[in-house]
């Protein structure tokens, strides 16, 4: 039961949240301040924002779903962290290097340069679209947890979440983003681990937990490819899918990179991603853990399971909140569920209101104008798309399962066709605007078909590889006649940015192997002990 007590820890944590924005916000003069930080965040603060917004409400929410309650989940979703620390390779090497050197707000003012107006138009909107659309469902999930412990309406709970979050990022652009998710990175992994101390006190100890947990929710490691075996979560899809996933979403989403460009230098943007790429794994494998536990605890408490709507899993962590959470704990575990909604809802807001006032309005209504005249059409762009993403939330129900699959399949449409289209434009010298459009239209096209048509048969992971490469095919097919630009040589370029950071990416590489060691590890002894 919900107390004043409650009320008061939620109320204070966003209350203290608006505060530190609106103080934050008062320095800025102009879009760099407001986009940017005026590009002085530290690496460790960059990295722990990165970090924050993927480990969201939708991870902590509906991961341990998937793993004790979905059909055909468990251990295996630590499978998804696979493919982290190899793009983050690529993305140092490659994306984040060349954006950074060419001093651009979004990314998207990259393609112009590269390919003309038309390209840079086109990728913005894709990029607003997808993301508005994906920030809608991050807002649900949210929603979820709201009504469930709180017994409002859900139509309440989307607009009190989209309403709070609207308000504080707002006031305070991507430096309250970011030092915002560093706090709420703390407050998300403690309510983690205050989750799982319950978990395990209510259902009798580790001891009676682990024999209950059904042999499918143990294994870790699934080799299956996922092409026409109905395995959605199979290794090679998670790892070679993931890439691809990854690479796009770190180093081509404006969400992610405007983080990295926030950076005083190029050394710390690297930094950062390496940070992301290493801290990743461990945080996730913290709310698997959860999961893992609350597959014997269903067995252990019917009751409880009883009250988990069966077309609803993602249900399950707050009816235990609501059910099973002292008073006084419940706030503070309200207050880290929201801390994990916030580090991802605002970092969205912010970078859509960049891509419309920097791609649109600053480049076809008014370039010329004062960056004081910028900053307010930003705060009111940021509104705009706040008020948007809250409209998308209130369909975003019926995707998925489970929420994160939801998300994810949004995203998988679009990610591999647009990671193809800055590929070309960073290593290609032959590829044109009209073929990567093309190009990008294809590869739209064909994952969309692969949707709604075959998606029993191939695993939404591989979309992200396939449109990358239909993408690739076209663009490069259509631009073998095209005059080579002039430019030194992107592969010796390429070759001394690896050999002068080679223990960056040897880490990286060794990390990879290290953490599919792990979850080997993880898979064999839950058997032994289950």
């Amino acid at each position: 039961m919900i107390t004043i007590l409650d009320y008061l820890i939620i109320g204070g944590y966003f209350l203290g949240l608006v505060l530190f924005s609106y103080v934050i916000g008062r320095r800025y003069a102009g879009r760099a301040d407001y986009f940017l930080g005026g590009r002085r965040m530290p690496a460790w603060a960059i990295g722990a924002s990165m970090m924050a917004t993927q480990a969201g409400v939708i991870s902590m929410i509906s991961a341990p779903a998937f793993v004790a309650l979905r059909p055909g989940g468990g251990l295996q979703w630590l499978q998804y962290e696979f493919a982290v620390p190899l793009a983050m390779i690529l993305v140092m090497a490659v994306l984040a290097r060349t954006f950074y050197r060419a001093n651009v707000i979004t990314v998207y003012e990259y393609l112009e340069r590269r390919f003309g107006a038309g390209t840079r138009l086109a990728f913005s909107a894709i990029f607003q679209v997808s993301r508005g659309l994906a920030t809608g469902v991050s807002i649900y999930a949210a929603a979820i947890l709201l009504s469930t412990i709180l017994g409002t309406s859900l139509t309440v709970a989307i607009l009190l979440v989209g309403g709070i979050s609207l308000l504080y990022t707002t006031m305070g652009g991507i430096a309250a983003d970011v030092w915002s998710d560093v706090v709420q990175l703390f407050v998300l992994w403690i309510g983690i681990f205050i989750v799982l101390g319950y978990v395990i006190h209510y259902g009798g100890g580790w001891e009676n937990l682990l024999p209950l947990i059904p042999e499918e929710r143990v294994h870790a490691l699934n080799w299956a490819h996922g092409l026409g075996d109905g395995a959605t979560f199979g290794f090679w899809p998670m790892v070679l899918g993931g890439f691809f996933l990854y690479s796009s979403y770190y180093g081509c989403d404006q969400s992610q990179i405007q983080r990295v460009l926030s950076t005083p230098s190029l050394e710390t943007a690297r930094r950062a991603l390496f940070i992301n790429g290493i801290g990743r794994f461990p945080l996730v494998l913290s709310y698997i853990l959860v999961g893992f536990f609350f597959a014997g605890f269903l067995k252990a408490v019917p009751e409880f399971a009883a009250l988990v709507p069966p077309e609803h899993p993602d249900y399950m962590i707050p009816v235990f909140i609501k059910h099973y959470v002292p008073t006084g704990i419940t706030g503070v575990l309200l207050a880290a569920m929201f801390a994990a909604v916030m580090s991802s809802i605002d970092s969205a807001f912010n970078s859509l209101a960049a891509a419309t006032v920097q791609d649109i309005y600053a480049r076809y209504v008014r370039p010329e104008a004062s960056d004081r005249h910028y900053l307010n059409i930003s705060r009111l762009m940021t509104v705009v798309w706040g008020l948007l993403c809250t409209g998308f939330a209130f369909l975003a129900g019926g995707l998925a399962p489970t929420v994160i699959e939801g998300i994810n399949k949004i995203g998988s449409v679009f990610y591999g066709p647009i990671l193809a289209a800055f590929l070309l434009a960073i290593l290609s010298r032959r590829a044109t605007g009209v073929g990567v459009i093309a190009g990008l239209l294809a590869g739209v096209g064909v994952n969309l078909v692969l949707w709604l048509c075959f998606e029993a048969e191939v695993s939404w992971l591989w979309w992200n590889a396939i449109g990358c490469i239909v993408t690739l095919g076209v663009a490069v097919l259509l631009g073998r006649q095209a005059s080579p630009i002039e430019e030194e040589p992107v592969g010796r370029e390429l070759w001394r940015e690896l050999r002068r950071n080679a223990h960056t990416y040897g880490t990286l590489t060794a990390y990879f192997v290290l953490i599919v060691l792990i979850s080997w590890a993880l898979g064999h002894l839950g058997r032994w002990l289950t």
